[in-house]
């Protein structure tokens, strides 16, 4: 596959991943955005309104190979003060999310209390 395709390929996800949140969780379209390919930092770029709606750090890829343990040490490099979280989506597969396992454990404790 072509770098530009490539690139397109993590595009569209990367904006799927937005309209998702947007859609889900009633977000202002202006206050979350996809960050461009190669740029630096997080995937998807939010606004503190949308911040308090969904306090993560995203990494995307949508890829067919992907090593997961490095995507969320990307995502981890990035999250700043936020917990990071990837997304993954490889062809004619749901898209799937990544997050550490004591903290998925903790969010569960929190949902059943």
């Amino acid at each position: 596959m072509k770098p530009q395709s490539r690139k397109q390929k993590g595009r569209k996800f990367q904006q799927w991943v937005r309209d998702l949140l947007i859609e889900k969780l009633d977000i202002h379209p202006e206050d979350i955005e996809s960050r461009s390919m190669g740029a630096a930092g997080e995937d998807i770029m939010m606004a503190q309104v949308a911040r308090k709606k969904f306090p993560f750090a995203i990494e995307c890829k949508n890829q067919e190979s992907l090593n997961v343990w490095k995507a969320y040490e990307q995502a981890e490099f990035n999250s700043g003060d936020y917990e990071p979280i990837v997304f993954i989506k490889r062809n004619n597969q749901k898209p799937l999310v990544v997050v550490d396992a004591d903290y998925f454990v903790r969010i569960h404790d929190k949902l059943v209390d």
